[in-house]
């Protein structure tokens, strides 16, 4: 997914010439058409027929994607509380000077509004 939506529509082959530029275990052109093919049918990515071949682009933005995934995974993990998911995330987690400041901004941005 990540491959298509930072360019696309792609061929089956151009995936996969991308993905394998960052694997280090290449994968083979019919994974990743049966990938595609999975993708298509959970309507997560459309194809045309362009010629002899297919060309593959997502149906929604990634910002769309991220947002409904961590809808569903805040309400499957954490029954929809936002503040047992930070809390865990923040302990289990590295977080730089610059990190830890962006959240404050973030929470005191939530807090004035």
């Amino acid at each position: 997914m990540e491959t298509l939506w930072d360019d696309s529509p792609l061929t089956a082959l151009d995936v996969a010439e991308r993905v394998n530029r960052t694997q280090k275990k290449p994968m083979a052109i019919q994974t990743v058409k049966t990938l595609l093919a999975r993708l298509v049918k959970k309507g997560a990515v459309t194809h045309r027929q362009q010629g002899n071949r297919y060309l593959y682009a997502p149906t929604n933005a990634r910002e769309d994607y991220v947002a409904a995934e961590s809808e569903s995974f805040l309400q499957r993990i954490f029954r929809g509380a936002a503040a047992p998911m930070l809390a865990h995330l923040v302990n289990r987690s590295d977080l730089t000077p610059e990190e830890i400041a962006d959240l404050r901004k973030l929470l005191d941005e939530k807090e004035g509004s």
